[in-house]
């Protein structure tokens, strides 16, 4: 019998109603959602399942939100005393993954994930930044054009996903001029990502020197399992680390597609995605086939994961 690999999603995974079956029918979802309402003293409930959008969109609220959503979906699959073996998150998707670990307690982390947003939100002013995905083309010929394309401003590798995606991130004419030049190097589709700010790039670096101040406020406890961290696409050697990977995360690559690799090489033969979306069972498939991945976010995706679990 393989392993099992939880993974927790990241911002972008949202959606209106997220969450909402959960909390009406499972107690212990329902105390996830009330206990972050209470921490957050704003009714985090009601922006996932009513909105409105440009709300939940926000990323100061969309990181509790989905920080949320995913604890509340992670306790419902418990409920069926099922456990990973290891686990990671998708960026703002690591700190679910420390909360499962036992690293951080739920309430510090759904405080420090709106902080975290904010001081994203804040690093770089509107309409300076965007991201944009890239698909068709390996990460090192991306990351030749943004080297290439960096005399126009700050252009780096924001998320490396999985094999033939890739997330790019810097100053607007920079990442235009790095989009046409990935056409024209035969990239199959770019698209320019609705976001915020550039995330995972250098120029979030204001906003990680304020996370690191917040961090000094958090307790750090020992693994009850190996979480595997964004920054290197390793398992974290040692509880000190934690915190310097989380201030360096903000600014620095998303190493998802080496992050899954590790995994496997840990002995993972499923990866159930937990959290609204199913964004990372796509990019697990991307990087091996032969792997199953399951995706627990509302009570029909809960059913059907338990089910398929049961059945070997």
């Amino acid at each position: 019998m393989g392993k099992i690999a939880f993974l927790f999603s990241g911002q972008g995974a949202q959606y209106l109603g997220m969450g909402e079956d959960l909390f009406e029918n499972i107690n212990v979802c329902k105390e996830i959602f009330q206990q972050a309402d209470n921490e957050l003293g704003v009714s985090i409930s009601n922006i996932c399942f009513k909105g409105p959008e440009e709300d939940l969109n926000r990323t100061e609220n969309t990181q509790p939100a989905i920080l949320t959503t995913s604890i509340a979906a992670l306790k419902a699959l418990e409920s069926f005393d099922i456990k990973a073996d290891i686990t990671a998150g998708l960026s703002l998707g690591e700190y679910s993954s420390l909360v499962y670990s036992g690293v951080m307690k739920f309430e510090e982390a759904v405080v420090l994930v709106k902080k975290r947003g904010k001081y994203m939100q804040e690093a770089v002013p509107e309409g300076r930044g965007t991201m944009a995905a890239i698909m068709g083309l390996n990460y090192w010929d991306v990351e030749k054009i943004c080297n290439d394309c960096s005399y126009l401003g700050t252009v780096e590798l924001s998320n490396i996903n999985c094999p033939g995606q890739v997330v790019i991130g810097g100053e607007v004419e920079a990442v235009k001029a790095a989009c046409s030049a990935a056409k024209d190097k035969g990239a199959r589709k770019v698209v320019e990502l609705i976001v915020s700010g550039p995330f995972h790039t250098s120029m979030l670096k204001p906003a990680s020197e304020k996370l690191e101040e917040e961090l000094k406020n958090i307790s750090i406890n020992q693994f009850s399992m190996p979480v595997v961290t964004n920054v290197t696409g390793e398992i974290i050697e040692k509880v000190d680390d934690v915190k310097p990977y989380l201030k360096k995360q903000v600014m620095s690559t998303v190493l998802f597609e080496k992050s899954i690799n590790t995994m496997i090489e840990f002995g993972v033969d499923t990866f159930i995605e937990i959290g609204p979306g199913r964004v990372l069972s796509g990019f697990v498939k991307k990087v091996n086939r032969k792997v199953r991945a399951l995706n627990v976010q509302d009570i029909k995706s809960l059913n059907s994961t338990v089910e398929k679990l049961r059945n070997g």
